[in-house]
């Protein structure tokens, strides 16, 4: 609902605007809304003010009455009903050969009479915050998983351990072992701090994770709080928190060669694991870089492929013009990625407390 002062000054600068040259439908684009509402302001028939909150309306002819909503709550309190809710409640009062109001009208009720509240001795649900964070470089938020590789006997498996770099994709270490654990996660975060050249005097390094239990062991946050670096972790039972360690180990297990029937001993699966992570890191032209690889966008050199890439193509189109209705194809890539954009409150924040 907007205010007579905000119409009257919205008003006030599409008139200034359009006396500077501009068209009226684009002003009215840049304050989000329509033509046909700023004439619908402009006609002295319309009333100064929103009508809508002053407005009488008519009682629904439906609505129960209080003698109705007292009877509900004396039978959803009585010693009969007290532990049953709603959904239980009206088929058994329905058995009686009694209808007093559907499911859905008692919790209204009850919610009105501030009856409506967790009870029995398990935890009431709680709605927790996505961990969002972003990167503008690399080696700033990793993410880390670890997903199975079957093995040669039935019911064994290796356990991939794997970091990936939020900003470039890039794998930044891995390690196969042959079960789950803090201990070796560690490990893990120690040699990618060695690849990277990584000290704890550099801007403080985020590494987001699922919620199993060597993800957050004491020995991998020992070595979290040691090394400097934040950790981060998905919502319980919410895998999309971390997808982007999920896509690369979807990427991995629909490569071709994948050893679907099995690995027959832990160095083959160290073997070629290796041979999938310089595959990707080298060669594989990530469509969410654009068609870098990985490598590239992480070492700088990804700017200079993609201009080079759009010389090429306006080349092209100087050469035969006819052959282009439209623009040369967009080699542009966002310099900031998001992991978990909730929504734009949360990325203000985020920007807000990374300043």
């Amino acid at each position: 609902m907007i205010s007579r002062e905000d119409r009257i000054l919205a008003i006030r600068l599409i008139d200034e605007a359009v006396t500077d040259g501009a068209r009226e439908f684009k002003a009215c684009e840049v304050l989000n809304i329509s033509q046909r509402t700023l004439f619908r302001w402009r006609s002295k028939n319309t009333p100064d003010e929103d009508q809508r909150p002053h407005a009488i309306r008519p009682e629904p002819s439906n609505k129960l009455t209080r003698q109705e909503k007292e009877r509900i709550i004396e039978v959803v309190n009585s010693p009969e009903y007290k532990s049953l809710p709603p959904s239980q409640i009206v088929p058994a009062l329905a058995d009686k050969g009694e209808y007093i109001a559907s499911e859905s009208t008692m919790y209204k009720v009850l919610k009105e009479y501030s009856m409506q509240h967790h009870r029995g001795l398990s935890k009431a649900p709680v709605k927790r915050t996505i961990s969002t964070h972003y990167a503008d470089g690399p080696n700033q938020v990793w993410m880390w998983a670890i997903t199975y590789m079957p093995a040669g006997i039935k019911g064994k498996y290796y356990y991939l351990y794997l970091i990936l770099d939020l900003y470039s994709r890039k794998i930044i270490s891995w390690e196969v072992y042959e079960k789950e654990s803090a201990d070796y996660a560690s490990k893990l975060v120690r040699r990618a701090f060695m690849s990277e050249n990584r000290t704890k005097d550099m801007k403080p390094l985020v590494l987001h994770s699922d919620n199993g239990s060597p993800m957050k062991g004491a020995t991998l946050l020992e070595t979290l709080i040691m090394l400097g670096v934040m950790p981060s972790n998905s919502r319980p039972r919410v895998s999309n928190d971390n997808a982007y360690a999920e896509a690369i180990f979807k990427t991995l297990k629909y490569r071709p060669g994948y050893p679907r029937k099995g690995l027959a001993s832990l160095e083959d699966a160290r073997t070629w694991v290796l041979k999938f992570a310089r595959w990707y890191n080298k060669e594989h032209h990530h469509s969410g870089l654009n068609f870098l690889t990985p490598e590239q966008r992480h070492n700088g050199l990804g700017q200079a492929v993609l201009a080079n890439r759009k010389a090429v193509y306006e080349a092209a189109k100087l050469k035969n013009p006819n052959r282009w209705s439209r623009n040369i194809r967009n080699w542009d890539l966002e310099e900031r990625v998001w992991l978990n954009p909730e929504n734009e409150e949360s990325i203000e924040f985020v920007e807000e407390i990374s300043s």
